[in-house]
């Protein structure tokens, strides 16, 4: 297995450091095991893109850390100063949203259902518009906070759900291919805003994704799944590797 300088600082001294630690996740369905003793230590700052054949567990692993399927091992956030520690605050962009695109439901509505139980038809309190529009702020699309959700371009909505992942800013950040069916123009918007974000909150962040231009250009480190992990290291030291090869019969 491929070891960089992240996964084995995160190993020696994580209890000083800034990490997420994914211990030993297995996932078992009936007699079929999906996931069996998964390690992936993550310092804050630091993206990690997870690739791997279909069915090889990649949404698995991100139920299992949502906390959505029942799974064995653990996963537990370590901050810089031991103020926080335990299990982290987890935001996720999905691959898409399931709603009724001639719904009448707008941005502010959605982030109000997220926050609150109550009708988000009746009243917006002052505070709340304040603090979505200071959400949607820091993916660039204050603007839409009035727009109707059937009405945003797959871009745009992608942005709008980066942003609801952002509400409260968490300790890990999952995006789930969050950019399937997205032009090129959309989705190079939607990863260079991940990556200013990242920066700016030092967020540890796990994506999805098969397309290995991508996370050449925006990963720090890359793990290849395939029921467990076969490899991780640097992209170009996994585009290298023989289970890589093998996996997907291909040099990048």
């Amino acid at each position: 297995m491929i070891k960089n300088k992240y996964n084995m600082n995160c190993e020696k001294t994580c209890g000083g450091l800034c990490c997420t630690k994914i211990e030993n996740i297995g996932v078992v369905y009936g007699r079929s095991t999906i996931l069996k003793d998964v390690n992936i230590h993550i310092h804050c700052g630091e993206l990690t893109a997870l690739i791997g054949p279909n069915g090889a567990g990649k949404s698995t692993l991100l139920k299992a850390l949502l906390g959505e399927i029942k799974h064995t091992g653990k996963l537990e956030f370590l901050d810089e100063k031991g103020i926080h520690t335990g299990h982290p605050i987890i935001g996720y962009v999905p691959q898409s949203l399931n709603f009724d695109a001639g719904s009448p439901t707008s941005v502010l509505d959605l982030f109000m259902a997220c926050r609150s139980s109550f009708p988000a038809w009746l009243y917006t309190p002052k505070k709340v518009l304040k603090d979505v529009e200071e959400s949607l702020e820091r993916v660039k699309v204050a603007h839409l906070i009035k727009r109707r959700l059937g009405a945003l371009s797959g871009g745009e909505m992608q942005r709008v759900l980066l942003a609801l992942a952002l509400d409260p800013v968490p300790d890990l950040l999952l995006l789930d291919e969050p950019v399937s069916g997205i032009d090129q123009n959309g989705m190079e918007l939607f990863y260079k805003t991940v990556s200013e974000i990242r920066k700016a909150y030092d967020l540890s962040i796990i994506l999805v994704s098969h397309d290995f231009d991508i996370i050449s250009k925006y990963a720090d480190r890359v793990v290849l799944l395939n029921g467990t992990v076969l490899c991780n290291g640097s992209a170009e030291e996994v585009y290298k590797d023989k289970s890589f090869l093998k996996t997907f019969g291909m040099r990048v």
